[in-house]
């Protein structure tokens, strides 16, 4: 385990927890959902996907196999995300978090991989 995944791990595991709660219960994301033409369900399971994300990484701390899969899990995530900001035909700016979570999500798996073989 190196100092830089302990870091990415506690940086996306404390986000991810903010975004999952947010997308349960926060107006403005049930607002987003419905512009971007998903379903309630959909914001749910959405919120749900990351809590446990998070959780992986912050758990990944001690237990790299769980690092790598909730790595993994933010890299499909956000490739979901970046998809519907393509779809609704976003500006590239709005698609910039995405984009830098893929990247630190891929980073973590990365960093991790090893304990999955």
């Amino acid at each position: 385990m190196t100092v830089l995944s302990i870091i990415l791990q506690v940086i996306l595991g404390l986000g991810f927890l903010m975004f999952g709660f947010m997308k349960l219960g926060s107006k403005q994301m049930v607002e987003g959902f419905k512009h971007y033409g998903y379903p309630g369900w959909f914001r749910v399971f959405t919120g749900l996907v990351e809590i446990i994300s998070a959780v992986f990484i912050i758990i990944g701390i001690w237990h790299e196999t769980l690092a790598a899969w909730g790595g993994l899990l933010i890299v499909f995530t956000m490739i979901g995300a970046i998809i519907t900001h393509i779809k609704i035909k976003d500006a590239v700016k709005s698609m910039m978090m995405p984009i830098i979570l893929l990247l630190l999500g891929f980073i973590v798996f990365f960093i991790n991989f090893e304990s999955l073989l």
